[in-house]
């Protein structure tokens, strides 16, 4: 079956991903256990969790403020906190993601 939606991540999302994958590296290498296959599980989530936009993108909250109903945020779920993804549904068949973060940052980069 096919998707009604195409997902495209912009360049911005892209190194989003590359900045996550980064930080979440760090953050094990730092640790007294560190499991350094969690960066790549981490990313694997989040392009997964994306592909959700290809069937149901109105299902997702709208982003503040809430203007556009276009704009919205996708939640993905990853260990104890996870991601939010901003995204655009462009026109009837396109969807593309402008943003990464985690769920803990403050605002999108």
């Amino acid at each position: 079956m096919s998707s009604p939606y195409e997902v495209i991540f912009s360049n911005e999302a892209e190194e989003d991903l590359l900045r996550l994958f980064d930080f979440a590296l760090l953050r094990e290498l730092e640790s007294s256990a560190p499991d350094l296959g969690m960066p790549e599980r981490a990313i694997e989530a989040i392009r997964t969790g994306c592909t959700f936009l290809a069937h149901s993108p109105f299902s997702c909250r709208k982003a503040p403020p809430g203007d556009n109903s276009f704009v919205r945020e996708l939640l993905i779920s990853f260990g104890a906190a996870g991601y939010v993804a901003l995204f655009e549904i462009v026109d009837a068949r396109t969807v593309i993601v402008g943003a990464i973060r985690h769920q803990r940052e403050e605002d999108y980069r």
